[in-house]
């Protein structure tokens, strides 16, 4: 395996180990390791605290592509008498997550990282699985849902104290933001949950 020196001067390997999740430190082809070496460029933080913030950074935005993805997934296939319901609050639920999807994947980009979006990455990073099979049922879908988001808004609250803690309060804050929004559509689909009549 060979390797490819940081700015900083810290030797990093080929294969993206844990706590390399940016493409820019990913050197697999010899002729864009010079171009990902600009990119390595981590303003005020250690190469330490980058690692940190790029690890969250990654799985967070491949987390809400994926949510993204189940929503509208879910959004198609709802059926029976919660339908028009869920339908459009499936959509409304996605117009507040979206953004955040780009505003992640920036804040790596202006720390000197290279957010990587394959399909394979998202599915390795991600901590929602986005379903194959088709669900029609609507108590599944919301108590998916919920499951899913009482997950992600747990690793929202740990990373905003790690990056914190890196030296990061930027994108602590910006955890902070998005943790609010996955807290109101958790609590939003908690009440549609606890109807009965959604049986």
């Amino acid at each position: 395996m060979t390797k490819a020196t940081g700015k900083r001067g810290k030797a990093q390997t080929d294969a993206n180990p844990v706590g390399k999740t940016d493409a820019a430190h990913q050197q697999g082809v010899k002729n864009q390791e010079a171009k990902f070496a600009q990119l390595v460029d981590h303003s005020y933080l250690t190469e330490e605290g980058f690692d940190v913030v790029a690890e969250s950074l990654q799985r967070n935005l491949a987390t809400t592509i994926s949510l993204y993805l189940k929503l509208k997934k879910f959004h198609w296939d709802i059926r029976g008498r919660h339908f028009r319901d869920l339908h459009l609050a499936y959509d409304d639920f996605i117009a507040k997550i979206f953004p955040e999807i780009d505003e992640q994947a920036e804040r790596l980009v202006m720390l000197g990282g290279s957010p990587v979006a394959a399909p394979s990455d998202i599915a390795r990073y991600s901590i929602v699985e986005v379903p194959t099979e088709t669900i029609h049922d609507a108590r599944e879908q919301v108590s998916a849902l919920v499951s899913d988001l009482t997950r992600v808004a747990k690793g929202y609250r740990d990373d905003s104290n790690a990056v914190d803690d890196a030296g990061d309060p930027a994108t602590s804050d910006i955890y902070n933001g998005i943790l609010h929004t996955v807290d109101e559509v958790r609590w939003m689909l908690q009440a549609m949950l606890d109807d009965v009549r959604l049986d």
